[in-house]
C-alpha cells in the first residue's frame, strides 16, 4: 500500500509537473509565432472596455494563461499605458481566453500524446528555420500537456478506492462550498487553473467525482487564479493594486452568482450533455467556459461600478502619468500644419520629460536597490521607443504638406530632438544594466567614487532638464548655459577617470569596481552630449530663423 501512494504521487505530480511544462511550452511557441507583440495588443486595442475583452481573449489564447495576461495587464497599468476601466475589460477576456485550454483538454486525443511529441522534437532540434521551431514548440508543448494529463490520470485511479476520497468528493456534493474552498486553495498552491482543471477533467471522466461536486471546484479554481495577480501587484503602483482587486472581485461575484443558481446550472449541462453528445472531460469545458462568458456578460455593464469600489478599496493617490501621445492629432496636419508642428513639440517636450524621469528612476534604483525602479524605467524605455515612433510617424506626414520656412526648421529640429531623447532613454537602459551587474557581482564602491558618481549623475540630470527647457523657449541664455554644463561634464569625466586610476593603484578599488565605474561616467556622459546635441539643434535652426 506504500509503495502504491509512492507511485501514485510521483505519478500525479511528475505529470502535473510535464503538464505545466507543456502549457508554458505551447504558450511560448504561440508567443513567438504571434511576433511577440503581445504588449502592443494590449496598448494599442484597449481603447474601450469592449475591445479590452477582445485583447485579453487574443493574449490569453496566444500564451496559455489569464494569470499571465492579467501581470502583463497589471504592469502595463502601472506603467501608465493602461486605464483602470480598461483593465477590467482586458482580465474579463482573459478569463474568458483561459477556457480554451479546458476546450483543448477535452478532445481527449491523449492516446497521440508521444507521436505529437515526437513531431515537435523533430521541428525544433532539426529545423533551423525560426517559424518550424516555434510551431514545434507548439507541437512539443501540446503532446506533453497530454502526456502529462494521462500521467496524472493514472495516478489519480486509486482515488476511486480511497475511502476518504469517496467521503470527500460526497461532502462537496452536499456541501457545494467546501467544493469551492477546494477548488480555491489547490489553484493558489499549483498557480495555475488550467492545471487545476485538467485534473477536474481526469477526475470527472474517471468517474472519480461526480458533477455536483465538480461544479463548484470548478468556481474555486477561478477564484483561485487571482492569486497570481494579487503577487504581482504587491509593491507595485494604485492602479496596479487596483487592477489585482478588480479581477479577485470578478470571479468572487461570478463564483457567488453561480453558487446561486448552481441546480439550474447543473440541469443546463446535463442538458448540452444530451444536445451535442459530448464526453466527460468536455462536459467540464463546457461549464468553465460558460461561467466566464456568462460572467463576463453580466459583470462588463458593471465596469465603472467595479472600479469605483476597487477605489475606494485601495485609497490613495494614482501617481501614474499617462504615457500615450496626447498632443498628435492628425486632422491638425492639413488643417493647420503650424498648430501641428506645436503639438508635435508638446510632444517632444513630453518625451524629454520620460527621459529624465528615467534617469531619475535609475538613480532611485542605484541607491535603494529597490527593483520597482528598475522596473518602472523599463517601462518609460517602453513608452519613449512608443512615443518615438509615433511622433516620427507624425512629422513625416507632416513634411508631405507645405510648411513655411520657419516651420520647416522647427520640424527639422523635432526630428534631430526625438533621435536625441530616444538614445538617452537607451543610455538609462544602459545605467540600469550596469546596476544589475553592480549588484548581481557584489560590487562595492570606495567613498570617494560613490561622491564623484553623484555629482556626475547631478550634472547629467541638471543638463538634461536645460537642455529641455531650451528646446521648450528657444532661450538663449539657457542654451549657453547647456553648452557651459556639458563642457563641465566633459572636464569631470576627465578628472574623474585619473582619480579612478590613483585609487586602483592604491588599492582603495578593485577592477570589477573599476569597470563598473568608468562605464557609468561614460553613460552619463553620453547623456550629457545628446542634451548638447538638442541644444546646438535649436541654436542653429533659431540663428537660421534670424538671418
Amino acid at each position: 500500500m506504500e509503495y502504491n501512494l509512492q507511485e501514485m504521487l510521483f505519478m500525479f505530480f511528475g505529470g502535473l509537473g510535464i503538464f505545466l511544462f507543456g502549457i508554458k511550452s505551447m504558450g511560448d511557441g504561440l508567443q513567438k509565432s504571434a511576433g511577440n507583440r503581445l504588449r502592443d495588443i494590449l496598448d494599442k486595442y484597449t481603447s474601450n472596455p469592449f475591445l479590452g475583452v477582445l485583447a485579453g481573449i487574443i493574449v490569453t489564447v496566444l500564451i496559455q494563461s489569464s494569470s499571465g495576461t492579467t501581470v502583463i495587464t497589471v504592469g502595463l497599468v502601472s506603467a501608465g499605458f493602461m486605464t483602470l476601466r480598461q483593465a477590467i475589460g482586458v482580465i474579463m477576456g482573459a478569463n474568458i481566453g483561459t477556457t480554451v485550454t479546458a476546450f483543448i483538454i477535452g478532445f481527449d486525443v491523449g492516446a497521440y500524446a508521444l507521436p505529437v511529441i515526437a513531431v515537435g522534437a523533430v521541428l525544433i532540434f532539426f529545423f533551423k528555420k525560426e517559424k518550424l521551431q516555434h510551431l514545434g514548440q507548439i507541437f512539443f508543448g501540446f503532446g506533453m500537456l497530454f502526456y502529462g494529463l494521462e500521467l496524472m490520470g493514472e495516478g489519480m485511479k486509486p482515488l476511486r478506492s480511497s475511502e476518504y476520497f469517496i467521503d470527500l468528493t460526497q461532502s462537496m456534493s452536499d456541501n457545494p462550498f467546501l467544493g469551492v474552498i477546494v477548488g480555491t486553495v489547490f489553484t493558489v498552491i499549483v498557480q495555475s487553473s488550467s492545471a487545476t482543471i485538467g485534473i477536474l477533467q481526469e477526475l470527472y471522466a474517471g468517474g472519480s467525482i461526480d458533477l455536483d461536486a465538480a461544479l463548484p471546484v470548478l468556481f474555486g479554481d477561478n477564484i483561485g487564479t487571482t492569486i497570481t495577480a494579487v503577487l504581482a501587484s504587491i509593491g507595485a503602483s494604485v492602479a496596479a493594486r487596483r487592477a489585482a482587486a478588480a479581477h479577485v472581485i470578478f470571479n468572487i461575484v461570478g463564483t457567488i452568482l453561480f453558487m446561486i443558481a448552481l441546480v439550474p446550472f447543473t440541469a443546463y449541462i446535463y442538458w448540452i450533455t444530451d444536445v451535442l453528445a459530448i464526453e466527460d472531460k468536455m462536459q467540464i469545458a463546457f461549464a468553465h467556459g460558460t461561467f466566464n462568458v456568462v460572467n463576463t456578460f453580466i459583470q462588463f455593464w458593471f465596469i465603472g461600478t467595479i472600479a469605483w469600489i476597487v477605489t475606494k478599496m485601495v485609497p490613495g493617490e494614482d501617481s501614474i502619468v499617462d504615457t500615450k501621445a496626447q498632443h498628435l492629432d492628425p486632422i491638425f496636419i492639413q488643417q493647420s500644419p503650424s498648430i501641428a508642428v506645436e503639438q508635435a513639440k508638446f510632444e517632444v517636450i513630453r518625451m524629454g520629460d520620460f527621459a529624465k524621469l528615467g534617469l531619475d528612476e535609475a538613480r532611485n534604483y542605484m541607491t535603494t536597490g529597490d527593483k520597482k525602479h528598475a522596473e518602472k524605467s523599463a517601462h518609460i524605455e517602453e513608452a519613449l521607443n512608443s512615443l518615438n515612433s509615433k511622433i516620427t510617424d507624425y512629422l513625416v506626414k507632416l513634411a508631405a504638406v507645405d510648411l513655411t520656412e520657419q516651420e520647416s526648421q522647427e520640424h527639422k529640429t523635432l526630428m534631430h530632438a526625438i533621435n536625441d531623447i530616444e538614445r538617452i532613454g537607451d543610455h538609462v537602459e544602459n545605467i540600469i544594466e550596469l546596476i544589475d551587474y553592480k549588484t548581481a557581482t557584489r560590487v562595492t564602491l570606495s567613498t570617494g567614487a560613490q561622491k564623484e558618481l553623484t555629482e556626475m549623475y547631478d550634472l547629467t540630470r541638471a543638463t538634461l532638464e536645460k537642455s529641455l527647457q531650451t528646446l521648450a523657449s528657444g532661450d538663449m541664455v539657457e542654451a549657453r548655459q547647456v553648452i557651459e554644463m556639458e563642457a563641465k561634464l566633459d572636464m569631470l569625466e576627465r578628472q574623474f577617470r585619473k582619480n579612478h586610476v590613483v585609487r586602483l593603484n592604491t588599492g582603495e578599488c578593485d577592477g570589477q569596481a573599476g569597470m563598473f565605474f568608468v562605464d557609468m561616467l561614460s553613460n552619463l556622459e553620453r547623456i550629457g552630449d545628446h542634451a548638447m546635441n538638442i541644444t546646438e539643434i535649436t541654436l542653429e535652426d533659431r540663428n537660421e530663423a534670424t538671418v
